[in-house]
């Protein structure tokens, strides 16, 4: 199984759409556990496998409440409803550092989707939890929570990313990488791919 990494953009990968995981099998939850190992080394809560160059329809998400984890990991997941009302909420990206933006989104979602046993299960989904959930599930549909934005301000929060990445010498934390995590909190961007509070 090829090393996963996380990829930062731009990159084609986060306009391709993820195939669907025809079953789920020890190669698939060794994915699922290398999303969730790079997800926490970077200080996030949530990805899609687009995040990883993995196009298999597969996230991972942890909002770790209270500091402790709880991992959710969901294969080909869905939503079966959403609700009529929305919410505004910050939302930021791993893959996207050193930005965010206010995105409107339903404020619960059903989602039903494989778990790592391969039995179909549904969750709803509210308030944050909806928001982590529907931002994760984009990735897999070649969408990223800018593409909510206009041109304009999509194209003010590239430059500003670009620039962000280039001035802190970004450094991407996961399993090859050589050092401690302790350092690099300047590095962090806080939103939904965040573990910290707000």
């Amino acid at each position: 199984m090829a090393s996963l990494e996380l990829i930062i953009a731009p990159n084609p990968v986060f306009r391709k759409k993820a195939e669907p995981v025809s079953a789920v099998t020890d190669e698939v939850r060794g994915y699922a556990d290398e999303m969730l190992e790079i997800m926490y080394s970077n200080r996030g809560i949530g990805m899609g496998a687009n995040m990883v160059g993995l196009l298999k329809r597969i996230v991972v998400l942890d909002l770790q409440p209270e500091g402790t984890r709880q991992p959710l990991v969901f294969i080909n997941p869905e939503i079966l409803w959403q609700s009529d009302t929305t919410s505004k909420r910050e939302e930021a990206s791993l893959s996207f550092p050193g930005i965010s933006a206010e995105v409107s989104r339903p404020d619960a979602v059903r989602v039903r989707y494989l778990d790592l046993e391969g039995q179909t299960q549904e969750l709803d989904a509210d308030g944050w939890l909806a928001t982590v959930l529907q931002h994760e599930m984009e990735y897999l549909d070649g969408r990223t929570y800018l593409d909510h934005l206009s041109k304009m301000k999509r194209d003010l929060l590239i430059k500003k990313m670009r620039k962000y990445v280039k001035q802190s010498g970004f450094h991407v934390h996961g399993p090859n990488c050589n050092h401690g995590h302790g350092d690099h909190q300047q590095q962090h961007v806080h939103g939904p791919d965040c573990g910290h509070d707000h």
